[in-house]
């Protein structure tokens, strides 16, 4: 039976993506886990692996083709024995869009999720499952009517019956999953300002360059305007000193000069945040919508700028790796996220997030929290600026400013200053983050 594959949803965010590349062409023999396709999200360029043998039946989006949305036919898979004539009677997709839901058919209604596959009788019904899946279930001898096939329209595939045991009750297929445990998407932003017609017609007669919004920039727009209309920020404000911190810096890079390792401030920063968190265990948290998370690990993320927008990769158990394995994977991350290289899992997670423009000359910002991050800290350069010693005298010193945004929800005022003040500890006494 022909086999419509379908978009995939290659991230929580993605609803519509760009088919940038086939990597297979008509008639090819593919097998599970074979390259099917490269396809950009709203944040990479991600390949797309076939779930199941078969034979590249047709293509049916072009390569380079744009706004492709999910779940949309992109290809038909034939199986053994079938020809491209038999892509005519492929099952045809649901068109009734979910808001559409409710004023469907029966019959529409049926075909928007995968049924339950009928056992075969002697009336003529039968049993719609992957070759490759048939043979598995008859090496483990197990009877096909009793499962319920997770593939496109209750197709049986290999995953259905990897772990099903001869006898054992009917798998249900992820569709069939408790609605209370699906995954949520997160809301779209409710459109603000004037409409797009309305700002074009203030600019008509004036020289402009329309720019296209890809799924990275709408992305971007969607989730800001999210997390500053629903989430409660405040804002803590610090003056770090630096010259230890330099001067600290300056002799472990001498001394790490032969490993080819050189550590930047971001690298301090890194880690004095890991550590805070962990010092500030009540902070280390993150919202859950009727919940609070406090995650045991210091899972850090950091906003990297690339063309057209940004990153904030993650660096998982930041507080157990040291300074020199955080700057080479920070370094790795880095370069990744620039050329849309990351998985998803590189990039979702973590409970505090570090936006750092120093390096652009910037003194002091507020940053924009990332949802369901509890916190995230802005960095501004760090410049000599006279300031009062110990001891009453004026001296120079070189001075860093920050600013904790601070989720009210998940903070409360003096638990993000007990965070802050252990990030300008650790900063302020270098040699502590070594101890």
């Amino acid at each position: 039976m022909a086999t419509e594959i379908l978009m995939p949803a290659l991230s929580p965010t993605m609803e519509e993506g760009t088919l940038a590349k086939w990597l297979v062409k008509e008639g090819d023999t593919v097998s599970a886990g074979d390259l099917l396709a490269e396809i950009e999200t709203d944040k990479a360029t991600m390949e797309f692996e076939a779930v199941e043998e078969g034979v590249v039946g047709k293509i049916l989006v072009a390569e380079g083709t744009e706004g492709v949305k999910v779940n949309t036919p992109i290809a038909v898979m034939l199986d053994e024995g079938e020809s491209a004539a038999d892509i005519s009677s492929a099952p045809a997709k649901a068109e009734a869009p979910a808001a559409k839901q409710a004023e469907a058919t029966p019959q529409a209604q049926a075909a928007a999720k995968p049924a339950p596959v009928a056992p075969k009788t002697g009336d003529g019904d039968r049993i719609f499952a992957s070759p490759l899946a048939r043979r598995i279930a008859a090496d483990k001898g197990i009877d096909l009517a009793g499962i319920t096939g997770s593939g496109p329209h209750g197709r049986i595939v290999k995953a259905d019956v990897e772990g099903a045991k001869a006898g054992a009750a009917p798998v249900a297929s992820a569709a069939e999953a408790p609605a209370s445990k699906a995954a949520t998407p997160a809301p779209a932003a409710a459109p603000s300002g004037p409409s797009s017609d309305a700002v074009v017609a203030m600019y008509q007669g004036r020289a402009y360059e329309e720019v296209k919004l890809d799924g990275m920039r709408k992305t971007i727009a969607a989730r800001l305007t999210e997390a500053k209309q629903t989430v409660p920020h405040f804002y803590l404000r610090r003056e770090i000193r630096l010259d230890a911190l330099m001067k600290f810096r300056a002799d472990l890079n001498k001394q790490l000069e032969p490993r080819g390792v050189k550590l930047s401030v971001n690298d301090f920063i890194i880690k004095a945040c890991a550590l805070a968190l962990q010092a500030v265990p009540d902070a280390n948290a993150v919202w859950a919508g009727d919940k609070v998370l406090r995650l045991k690990p210091s899972d850090v993320a950091v906003a990297v700028a690339i063309e057209g927008g940004l990153f904030t990769p993650v660096l998982k158990d930041a507080e157990m790796k040291s300074l020199s394995a955080l700057s080479a994977e920070m370094k790795d991350l880095a370069k990744r996220a620039r050329d849309r290289k990351l998985a998803p899992q590189e990039y979702q997670g973590g409970t505090f997030a570090i936006s750092n423009l120093g390096m652009f000359g910037i003194e002091n910002f507020d940053a924009v929290i990332n949802p369901p991050h509890g916190a995230i800290l802005a960095v501004g350069a760090g410049l000599k600026k006279p300031v009062v010693g110990k001891d009453g005298e004026l001296t120079v010193a070189t001075v860093m400013s920050v600013t904790l945004s601070v989720d009210h929800r998940v903070i409360d005022g003096a638990l993000g200053a007990e965070l802050l003040t252990k990030i300008v500890e650790n900063l302020e006494n270098p040699m502590v983050m070594l101890a």
